[in-house]
Formats: C-alpha cells, structure tokens, sequence
C-alpha cells in the first residue's frame, strides 16, 4: 500500500524493543530463559524491593554497543540511565530504569531496497539500554476480564530499545525494514528475534501530512504488534482511518491505539504521553557508563559482514539470482551453511536450488534453530549435489537419499551404495527398456507421429519408471527420439 488516495504522505517512525541474549537480567543475575513457571526467577532487585542495588550487565552494554556499531552510529563514550516513572502493575518499582538525555548511541541507519528497488537509507535517531517490565496475564480478555495475573519473570530483563527517525513511507517499508532489522540482530547474535515469544517488539507511529509539505501532521502510535504482518496491516488500517478522517475535515488527537488482529482494526487505548509526564530524572543508584575506547574498537573490529554486504556478495561472487541471495542471506546460519557446501563442491546455483527447494521445506521452524537441529551437514548435501552432477544418481532419486539422509544422518554415498541407487546410464541397457516402452505404448507413438512433440515425454516417463527412476533421464530421452525419428 502506497500514499493514500488524495494528496495525502505517509510519514512513520518504528520503535523497536529487542530483548538481548543474555543470560542475567539487565540488573541482577536471575535467568532470563524464556517458559518457566510464573514468578520463579525473581529476586529482590527485579521485585523492586526496598534497599536494594541494580548492578549493569556487562554483556548487554556490549551486545547494545555491538548493533550501534553495525548500523554504523555515534556510541556515546559517556552515557547514563535514567527513571521513567509512571504507574501500571507489570512494573513492581512504579518507574523504568532506562535512558533519556544520555542514551548508548545516536544517528545509525540501515538500508533497504525502496519501491524502485534502489537502496533508500533509513535513519535511526537513537538506540538504547533499559530493562523490560513483567507480564499481565488476563483471566478472559482484557475488557471482560474479572481478575488479571502479573508475571514478573520478564521484569528487569535488558531491552535495546531503537528509534528510527520518521524516514519510512509506507506500510510495505516499514515491515521491510523491521525484517532488514531482525536480521542484522540475528547476524550479531544479540537477539533471537522470535516475535510470538516477546524478545522482539515493535511499536509504530503513523501521520499523514498534505503532499509537497514539511510539517509532520498528528502523530498516532500503534502498539501490540507482534509480527511482520501485524505490522503492515495494523498501519495500512490506520493510514485508511487518518485519510477518511483528514477528508471528511475532522481533527485527529495524538493517542495511543491498540492493534486488534482478530478485528483487523486498531483502537484507541489512551491519550499520547509526552516526556514530561515521565518525570525522567538521572538514576541515582547507578554511575554513568563511561565506555573505553580500546573496548570499543576491539567490538568493531569483531563485527561479522551483515545481510545486505553478504547478499551483494552472493550476487557478484556466485553468480545467484537476487531472489536466491536474498533468502540464503536471511539467517547467518543459512548463509554459512551454504558457503561451507559450496566450498565443498563447487555448484553455487544447484547449491541454492537445493537448499531453497528441498532442504528447508523438510526442516520445520525457523532457520535458525532448524539448521542446529538438522541431520545433514553442509558436506553431505555437497556430496549429494556431487552425485547428480557425476551422473551417478538421478534428481529424482536424489531426493529420496535426501528424505533418508535427513532421517538417519548418513552420507549419500553410502545410501546409494546400501540401496543400489547407482543411475543406469548403459545406452544398450537403456535401449530394451526403450523398445519395450514403445512396444506398451502405441498411442503415444502415434501422438509423435502426428506432430505432438510431448508425446515423446510419456515415453521416457515409462522408462524412469521401469528402471524404478535409475535410468539416466538424458540418455533415455536422446534414445527415444532416435528410435521414433527412425520410425
């Protein structure tokens, strides 16, 4: 969805909150493994409880640093937290330790591809460290509800918030630049992106202003967006509801709203906060964070190559279509994957084609996890790939060593060896099998007679299934157009 009908500009800004692979919490060492039983990992500092000390997670400020650095912005040498106060029940101390005036980092961005399919640079304004709240768990919905639940587990576990500058114009954009965004914390290795669990989370501000003009128009934030998908449909639903409104000349209000998927609509859920209502001030159990420059560089020069670098590359150095350098660059573990089979046998683009078609429809979940978890080894899908381009195995029995390989884990050769899958490619074998197939089809002879060039295929599918799929297919094929050309 583009600009709105009428002489209306989409202006959007995302606020995203990724939770950091870290072990502890942001400000104590409770776990911050995600699934186990309500309040089991708490302690007094997440509790909130009086008299206590937050002490900084030295792994979060490095994973935080880490992702400033790859999307190339200003990490601030010196920075401090800060307490955002406000009221709700998930949060025990009745404010957020977080950052303000003084945040970890400043001016980054990252790229995606525009509309036209030239790179259109998107601004990050900020990025910064604060700790998570706990979790309302409502008995029915949260309108019907008699009674609501708090799990603390998630209070105090470190967030890194990042704010985009308002750059994005369009739903499309911004669901391609959050996906562009998972994927280098993915490739950094300092989230694991899932959405359904809560680790990444993204809340979007939205306005319409006149064509041609500079000033930003009423800005409106939808939060509850959990997916990709949520994303772009929550905001084309409320570009729609602004530019109804905005038409029929009534004046819209700065508020929060709520996304509801099962409605497919948006609603209002408060007035807009503004800075001031927090009544930020300096966190006083905290000194400010005062980061080494060797520490800094030591982070930089440990950065891996991102997505987009990568995908070029896959481009230029494979020969891959951007289609299949794109979705190989997708996860870090893919990419590796597929270089390490590469350089195991040289076939990028049969490489590809394997790992695209087959490989990953048998593997089930996310990249990620369901590469850790299978069976196949780069080498051994190389080895496989190896066999067709020998001559040795058929692409068609190649996908049942695959089905077996993925089931027991063992090479190819050694499937093909056991089951005496080795490809037939005697021409004189192959010509009895030939006749006898046109000798049982009669038709299909006659078909190619008249002009009907397919017909041809039924006959070599007759082979192939003669020589229960062994016969080398472009042998067969060059045979049965000899033999019926000769008539």
């Amino acid at each position: 969805m583009s600009a709105p009908a009428g002489a209306w500009e989409v202006v959007i800004g995302l606020e995203v909150h990724a939770q950091l692979r870290t072990r502890s919490k942001m400000f104590c060492r409770c776990s911050t493994a995600f699934g186990a039983p309500p309040n089991s990992q708490t302690c007094p500092v997440c509790l909130g409880l009086p008299g206590v000390l937050p002490v900084v997670n030295r792994r979060a400020v490095e994973y935080a640093v880490r992702t400033a650095l790859a999307l190339g912005g200003r990490v601030n040498a010196r920075c401090r937290f800060a307490r955002k106060h406000y009221y709700y029940p998930d949060m025990p101390k009745n404010f957020q330790i977080s950052q303000y005036e003084e945040p970890l980092a400043e001016d980054a961005a990252l790229e995606i591809d525009g509309p036209d399919g030239a790179p259109r640079r998107i601004g990050i304004q900020r990025l910064h460290l604060e700790e998570d709240v706990g979790k309302l768990v409502h008995e029915g919905t949260l309108e019907t509800a008699a009674a609501s639940l708090v799990d603390y587990n998630r209070s105090g576990v470190p967030l890194m918030e990042t704010v985009t500058r308002p750059d994005l114009r369009s739903p499309e954009e911004a669901a391609a630049w959050l996906r562009a965004f998972r994927a280098v914390l993915l490739y950094l290795g300092v989230c694991d992106g899932n959405m359904e669990e809560g680790s990444l989370r993204c809340d979007a501000n939205v306005s319409l202003r006149r064509a041609g003009t500079d000033p930003l128009g009423t800005k409106v934030e939808i939060k509850n967006l959990n997916s990709f998908r949520n994303v772009q449909r929550a905001l084309e639903f409320e570009v729609r509801r602004q530019a109804q409104a905005l038409d029929a000349g009534e004046r819209l209000v700065q508020e929060t709203r709520l996304w509801d998927a099962d409605r497919a609509a948006t609603r209002s859920m408060r007035s807009k906060e503004f800075a001031h209502d927090y009544r930020y001030f300096p966190e006083p159990d905290l000194p400010p964070l005062d980061l080494d420059p060797a520490w800094l560089a030591a982070i930089r020069g440990d950065l891996p190559e991102l997505p987009r670098a990568r995908r070029q590359r896959f481009v230029e150095q494979y020969g891959l279509p951007a289609y299949d350098a794109d979705l190989l660059t997708q996860s870090r573990a893919l990419a590796e994957y597929y270089e390490t089979a590469v350089r195991a046998h040289a076939n990028p683009k049969a490489l590809s084609n394997w790992i695209m078609s087959e490989l990953l429809r048998e593997l089930p979940g996310d990249d990620e996890a369901a590469l850790a978890r299978c069976p196949v080894p780069p080498a051994h899908l190389a080895a496989l790939v190896r066999l067709i381009d020998e001559a040795t195995i058929s692409g068609k029995i190649a996908k049942d060593v695959l089905v077996t390989m993925l089931r027991t884990g063992e090479p190819p050769t050694l499937i093909v060896e056991r089951e005496g899958l080795v490809q037939v490619a005697d021409a004189g074998a192959l010509a009895v099998l030939v006749d006898e197939a046109i000798a049982a089809n009669p038709r299909a002879v006659e078909d190619f007679r008249r002009g009907k060039a397919a017909a041809a295929k039924a006959l070599v599918g007759a082979v192939m299934k003669a020589s229960r799929g062994k016969a080398n297919p472009a042998i067969v094929d060059r045979l049965v157009q000899e033999k019926l050309s000769r008539g």
